[in-house]
């Protein structure tokens, strides 16, 4: 298992240096005084996605409880609709930001799934997301092969992309000064 201690995760994380389609502080003082959201972010690997649903549970001092398909799906018939309701009982029992990784691994567009158990899970998951009141963050790479009616489900869709060339050199200097 490959894992960065949570103190370190978000620790040096900078909005300066995400290059989205929305004011990434905007949504964070929204979720603050809402308390609750569900948001998917999307865009290549690398810019920032899951980093920034780790800086912003720090900033909403709420414990983060993250998921990924490796924790969630199972190849007993009917274990990952288990596991999927468990994860979001267990973030309304600890008031945690859930982020579901790689969200796309469940949210397939049903139109081509070949099996009854796959739109089982998706369905599980859509159920789960509409009786949710807490926070919950998905991200993906894959939104264009995503269910259309579960991205309808989200609050915010956000766009993280690349880097410009101005935050590249912003991010160059700022990693010489933490070198000295």
């Amino acid at each position: 298992k490959i894992s960065i201690h949570p103190d370190i995760r978000g620790a040096s994380y900078s909005l300066d240096l995400v290059n989205t389609d929305a004011n990434m502080e905007d949504i964070m003082h929204g979720i603050k005084t809402n308390g609750s959201g569900r948001i998917c972010l999307y865009g290549p690997s690398g810019t920032g996605k899951s980093e920034y649903v780790h800086w912003l549970a720090k900033t909403l001092d709420r414990p983060l409880l993250q998921k990924k398909g490796s924790d969630l799906i199972s190849k007993w018939a009917g274990q990952t609709e288990k596991n999927l309701a468990s994860a979001f009982e267990e973030a309304d029992a600890d008031d945690a930001v859930l982020l579901l990784d790689e969200i796309d691994s469940f949210l397939q567009d049903r139109r081509y799934s070949n099996h009854s158990w796959e739109v089982t899970q998706i369905n599980e998951l859509l159920l789960q997301m509409e009786s949710f009141n807490g926070l919950l963050v998905a991200t993906t790479n894959l939104v264009d092969t995503m269910d259309k009616a579960s991205l309808r489900r989200f609050d915010a869709k956000v766009k993280f992309d690349y880097l410009t060339g101005i935050q590249r050199v912003i991010a160059f200097k700022n990693l010489c000064e933490e070198m000295e």
